[in-house]
C-alpha cells in the first residue's frame, strides 16, 4: 500500500467467526489487514440461531458508513450469506473454509457424509450441554479428539489444546437452521478452500463456490487455515477489497 493512502480510501473489512471459535481466530489476519491500511472489525457471532445470528451481524453492518467486504469462516459463512442479503454497502463476500448455503440448506446438512462432524452417533463428536438429547438451544462442544484429529489440523499440539480449551459452543439450532435467500446471488464472492479440511470437505466447498460463481483460491490447509496461513487468507480478502 502506498504511504499516502489513508484508511478512509479503503472498504471496511468485517470478519465473522464460526462455531467453536471467537474473533481471536482472526488475529493473524487482522494484523496484516491493519498493516495494509484497512479498517477492520472482527465482531462477535452469537452462535445461537442462524436467523438471530444473521440479524445481529446485519444490524452491525447497517451502522457502518462506506463500503464493506464481509468475510465469514465456517458457520460464519452461513451467517454472512443471510446477513448481507439486500444490503447495498456490502460490496463483496469472502468465504474462508465456509458455508455458502443456498435457501433451505443447513450447515449440518451441507457438510455432507464425509465431514468428520457427520457421525451416526453425535455423542462421539460433541459434548452436549445440558446433557441429554439435543434441542435447539443445546450447546454443542467439540470433544477433544474431534479438535485434535479433525477441527484443528495444521496447528501444533499446544495450539490445538488452546482451541479445545477456549471453544465457544454453537447452539444445535443454529447449525440445523435452514438458510434464507443467499446474498451471493447478488453480491460478488471470493472463496478460499482448504484442501485438507475435514470439517467442510474440499469437494463440498468447491461445489458451493462454483454454485455461487465465486473467485476461487485453494490452499493446502485444514479447517482453521485462517490461523495456520493468515497470509493467504489476507491476500484473498484484499483481492476482494480491491475489486
Amino acid at each position: 500500500m502506498s504511504s499516502d493512502m489513508s484508511s478512509t480510501d479503503q472498504p471496511t473489512i468485517v470478519l465473522v467467526h464460526g462455531a467453536w471459535a471467537d474473533a481471536s481466530n482472526w488475529s493473524g489476519v487482522i494484523d496484516r489487514l491493519l498493516g495494509d491500511g484497512y479498517p477492520v472489525r472482527a465482531i462477535p457471532n452469537p452462535l445461537r440461531s442462524l436467523p438471530g445470528d444473521a440479524a445481529s451481524v446485519r444490524a452491525f453492518l447497517e451502522t457502518l458508513p462506506g463500503p464493506v467486504v464481509l468475510t465469514g469462516h465456517s458457520y460464519g459463512g452461513a451467517v454472512i450469506t443471510n446477513a448481507a442479503a439486500g444490503l447495498p454497502n456490502v460490496r463483496a463476500l469472502v468465504y474462508v473454509n465456509a458455508f455458502a448455503l443456498d435457501e433451505g440448506e443447513s450447515a449440518l446438512e451441507a457438510a455432507g457424509p464425509d465431514s468428520h462432524l457427520s457421525n451416526p452417533d453425535p455423542t462421539q463428536v460433541f459434548d452436549f450441554v445440558p446433557d441429554g438429547p439435543p434441542g435447539p438451544t443445546t450447546d454443542l462442544y467439540l470433544k477433544r479428539p474431534t479438535v485434535f484429529a479433525s477441527f484443528a489440523t495444521g496447528l501444533d499440539d499446544d495450539e490445538k489444546a488452546k482451541v479445545y480449551a477456549t471453544q465457544r459452543p454453537g447452539a444445535f439450532g443454529g447449525l440445523a437452521d435452514k438458510s434464507g435467500t443467499p446474498a451471493w446471488k447478488t453480491i460478488p464472492s471470493w472463496y478460499l478452500i482448504g484442501s485438507g479440511d475435514k470439517i467442510i470437505p474440499p469437494d463440498v466447498q468447491r461445489a458451493m463456490a462454483e454454485r455461487a460463481g465465486a473467485h476461487v483460491t485453494e490452499f493446502d490447509e485444514g479447517h482453521l487455515g485462517l490461523i495456520s496461513d493468515p497470509k493467504t487468507t489476507t491476500r484473498v480478502i484484499e483481492q476482494a477489497a480491491r475489486s
